[in-house]
């Protein structure tokens, strides 16, 4: 009975190292990332503006790609509170989120600009597992001291390829 037992032991344990070292198609883990569209909105729910989020040399950068104005409110077709080389440059296409790093779900040790007032202030953003919602977080010093917006994802084909603005830099430079 030995005999028996023995190939069989062996047949299995054989069928089953070759299971476990065949390359297995799972499904994609991959975890959503920020690159793409954005819109940002008000306590009220109407669009501010929209963003386009890019992978540049490993880190991640926002520009604005569509701004839709409230009636009545002064008009900005430039960042002249800016400095460097954006100072008057054209806002859309203006990068407002720079350098964030990747770790995951979260994006750290980048910056956000203020097209306002030309302030930059140190930035983190975390992106929610289903990809579909986008915690900006602009801070002072520490981010207990800062202010966090919700942006929602838009389609990808919201603006045709050949459409979105590319990055702005001053007519100076």
């Amino acid at each position: 009975m030995k005999a028996v037992l023995a190939p069989s032991i062996v047949a299995l344990a054989l069928t089953i190292a070759a299971t476990a070292a065949a390359p297995k198609a799972l499904p994609s883990t991959k975890s959503p990332t920020v690159a793409g569209f954005w819109q940002e909105t008000d306590d009220q729910g109407n669009p501010g503006a929209w963003f386009y989020f890019t992978e540049v040399d490993g880190r991640y950068e926002g520009r604005i790609v569509k701004m839709f104005p409230k009636p009545g409110e002064p008009k900005h077709d430039a960042c002249t509170a800016c400095t460097g080389d954006q100072k008057n440059a054209p806002m859309l296409g203006l990068t407002i989120i720079k350098g964030m790093h990747r770790n995951g779900l979260k994006y750290e040790n980048g910056t956000i600009l203020d097209p306002r007032n030309g302030d930059v202030y140190q930035a983190q953003m975390e992106l929610s597992p289903d990809g579909q919602q986008l915690g900006v977080r602009g801070y002072l010093a520490i981010p207990l001291l800062g202010q966090t917006q919700t942006w929602t994802r838009l389609p990808d084909d919201v603006i045709p390829k050949d459409e979105i603005p590319e990055p702005s830099v001053s007519p100076d430079q």
